[in-house]
């Protein structure tokens, strides 16, 4: 079983930590890939698409040259769960399953809940007038943790990925534009799906995710108390909640193929 791995807004593949190889001792038979979008993290050189397809395509192509043909299983979370979305499109039974954390819509939720109003000036400073690295990250973990005092330590981690590899201001607001771009389709995904969301999310509100739950008629689990970033804040719960959901699938899987022998 194939995992993807994706992040959100200007992070990259470090900011997993430890996750995915929790995600993998936990999931006996999986394997993870973590994927950096064009601007992020080792890409940081490339300019950033102003279009949630055009990532799809980059990960796509990546993975082909890596020698990873599908299927995939994509968990992803905020502007990689709308590349996680786009994909799930695809088809052909090329992604097989979705998990999306703390994932906003256009189609689905209003502007102030994707963004909530509060956190506009923190992340306007942030993108125009923070030059410290070690600041940047401090107001990064405020705003996306509700455990910050607990997980300080990933402060130093995430000021080293700043450092090695810096996200320019230009790549920042056009990973912006493409999130505020994207229109999902009408239609839910071609796959099965599992949104992962937080009640006391600060940074998206938590509609967001039960707008989108309800209208693709999807499992939606909630966490009563983590954060935007729930890998951050309780890692365990994201793990647990995927088993139970992969744990349901070969259930109803194997309940088909029983009706059909029969």
């Amino acid at each position: 079983m194939l995992w993807i791995f994706l992040r959100g807004l200007t992070r990259e593949t470090a900011h997993w930590g430890s996750f995915p190889n929790d995600f993998e001792q936990s999931l006996p038979g999986s394997k993870v890939i973590c994927l950096d979008l064009p601007g992020n993290g080792e890409l940081h050189h490339m300019t950033s698409p102003m279009s949630i397809p055009t990532m799809v395509t980059y990960c796509r192509n990546e993975l082909i040259k890596r020698g990873h043909p599908p299927p995939y299983f994509l968990l992803a979370m905020s502007l990689g769960a709308m590349v996680a979305t786009e994909w799930s499109y695809s088809g052909n039974g090329e992604v097989k399953g979705c998990v999306l954390m703390n994932i906003s819509l256009g189609k689905f939720s209003p502007f102030y809940h994707r963004m909530r109003p509060r956190n506009y000036l923190p992340l306007l400073r942030l993108v125009l007038l923070i030059r410290d690295p070690a600041e940047a990250e401090r107001i990064i973990l405020q705003l996306t943790s509700n455990r910050a005092t607990q997980r300080a330590q990933v402060i130093d981690e995430w000021v080293q990925a700043h450092i090695k590899h810096p996200v320019s201001r230009a790549n920042a607001l056009r990973q912006v534009v493409a999130a505020l771009r994207y229109r999902v389709r009408s239609r839910a995904p071609d796959t099965d799906v599992l949104i992962l969301s937080s009640k006391q999310d600060r940074l998206v509100h938590v509609n967001c995710s039960l707008a989108i739950a309800s209208r693709w008629k999807c499992p939606v689990q909630l966490h009563p108390m983590a954060g935007h970033d729930l890998v951050l804040d309780d890692p365990n719960w994201v793990i647990e909640k995927v088993q139970q959901w992969l744990g349901r699938q070969q259930r109803r899987d194997q309940a088909a193929k029983l009706r059909t022998a029969q």
